[in-house]
């Protein structure tokens, strides 16, 4: 089939045009890579050489009707998941020949369930950063205007979307790296609560924060790759054992019953005015509609930047010395002595946001500086997670921006670190207390640049705000 339009597509309407014959997953999975091909804003890393075998596989699965709603779905992954056979770079280029020699476990069912692996996506090297800028392999551009950035770190799975060269996507959340690019760039982003999706096969930035998560181009379809992606895995000793809900069954029940709140810290100084008025506006819709909305306290909300900027490096000290170009990636002159090897592999292999974050955290966990800093910081993380504890049971689901502003222009905060760490304002007490996350896109601002609402609930509870964001989407539409 010829000039097949890929533009927004969603796994709904992708399986019933395999389902119908309209076209084949060896047909989009063509058109996809035709597409990347020509892509301008940098999203892609690497593409999958048997991707179109994946795609002829799934076509005969979904002949013999053993194929169910994601068979012959194109998937793009962030390059810190591993896909056994694909380049793992995470964006660095002391990985950048590495091939993965396992897959993810998350997309190993996804995988399972006949999604087609398009190729890896740009990212912010190591998930470290705010605008996918970091990367090795230069910056994602926003597809909505290509001097701005796509946020960050997930970036290049969110301009793959919003370009659409990509129909869904896997990211990585940390402080906000799904929500944060999905607001920027106009696209759907969950981050499930931590333990619900196994990190095994993810490169780990900061362990106790990191969680995969999808993106798309429908709450819906969040909710469906979840129900795939969800549960427990012995690979994972963080990964959950409490039981997986059927979400696509969640979405339409009892929606107007969800007690919703509104954090005040959320609408302080600092929040662009448009932003504001678009998700008061939104709120102002719901209660239209005759849903109860309150406005509820988190008053360590204040404290949750500074608590994750010293956990965070913290762990990045920790994780990031693996990479030492003994067994994998980067190699040095075998002649030099210990000391002027880890010199050469780590200075010529990690960029200045990773050094930078690998020598606070450094510094953050020396003698002397752990029990006033590391220490205090877990003391405060407690402290938030009991913020999140107290107003979940006065309500269901929170109601917040999910970026201060929309995507800022490429270079505007690279020089002033503090300045970008002030973007996951408002995405990084999920991380910090455990919680999920969803950015959905509600409009756009004076300049065309989308605006993102943020629904934060309870640990375990995405089929709340999956429910509430779906109700939304159809009330917006």
């Amino acid at each position: 089939m010829t000039n097949l339009k890929t533009e927004k597509l969603t796994i709904s309407k992708i399986s019933a045009g395999l389902k119908q014959k309209k076209f084949s997953s060896y047909e989009l999975t063509s058109a996809y890579l035709k597409k990347i091909k020509k892509d301008d804003c940098n999203a892609f890393i690497s593409v999958n050489d048997k991707a179109l075998e994946q795609a002829k596989f799934a076509d005969k699965l979904l002949a013999a009707k053993k194929g169910g709603e994601l068979c012959g779905v194109p998937l793009a992954v962030k390059d810190i998941i591993l896909v056994e056979g694909l380049r793992a770079t995470g964006a660095s280029n002391i990985l950048a020949d590495y091939i993965a020699s396992y897959t993810a476990t998350a997309v190993d069912h996804l995988q399972k369930a006949g999604m087609v692996v398009l190729g890896k996506t740009n990212c912010d090297e190591f998930a470290m950063g705010s605008s996918n800028e970091n990367s090795a392999f230069g910056p994602v551009l926003n597809p909505y205007d290509k001097k701005r950035v796509p946020g960050g770190s997930s970036g290049g799975s969110a301009a793959a979307l919003a370009a659409s060269l990509a129909p869904t996507a896997l990211g990585t959340d940390t402080g906000g790296s799904i929500r944060q690019p999905a607001s920027f760039c106009g696209v759907c982003g969950l981050k499930p609560s931590y333990g619900r999706v196994s990190r095994y096969g993810s490169m780990a930035m900061a362990s106790s924060l990191d969680q995969i998560g999808p993106m798309a181009n429908s709450v819906r379809d969040l909710a469906l790759l979840l129900q795939y992606m969800a549960g427990f895995d012995p690979l994972d000793a963080t990964s959950a054992q409490t039981k997986v809900p059927d979400y696509l069954s969640g979405l339409g029940k009892n929606t107007k019953k969800l007690r919703l709140g509104l954090p005040k810290e959320y609408f302080a100084a600092g929040l662009d005015k448009e932003v504001e008025q678009a998700v008061k506006g939104l709120v102002a819709s719901l209660e239209k509609e005759g849903m109860t909305v309150k406005e509820v306290s988190l008053p360590y909300t204040d404290y949750a930047l500074a608590t994750y900027y010293l956990l965070m490096p913290a762990e990045v000290s920790s994780n990031l010395a693996r990479y030492d170009g003994v067994l994998y990636g980067l190699s040095a002159d075998k002649k030099s002595g210990l000391d002027d090897w880890y010199k050469e592999i780590r200075s010529r292999g990690f960029g200045a946001e990773v050094k930078r974050r690998i020598m606070l955290g450094t510094y953050i966990l020396s003698a002397g500086y752990y029990d006033a800093y590391y220490k205090q910081a877990q003391k405060v993380r407690t402290l938030i997670k009991e913020d999140f504890a107290k107003v979940f049971s006065e309500v269901d689901v929170l109601l917040t921006p999910a970026t201060p502003t929309t995507a800022f222009k490429l270079g505007e905060k690279s020089q002033d670190p503090l300045t970008m760490y002030l973007s996951d304002i408002f995405t990084v007490a999920a991380n910090i207390g455990g919680v999920c996350g969803l950015s959905l896109p509600i409009g756009q601002d004076k300049k065309g640049l989308p605006i993102g609402l943020q629904l934060l609930g309870d640990a375990f509870q995405e089929e709340k705000i999956l429910n509430l964001g779906n109700y939304i989407e159809q009330l917006i539409a």
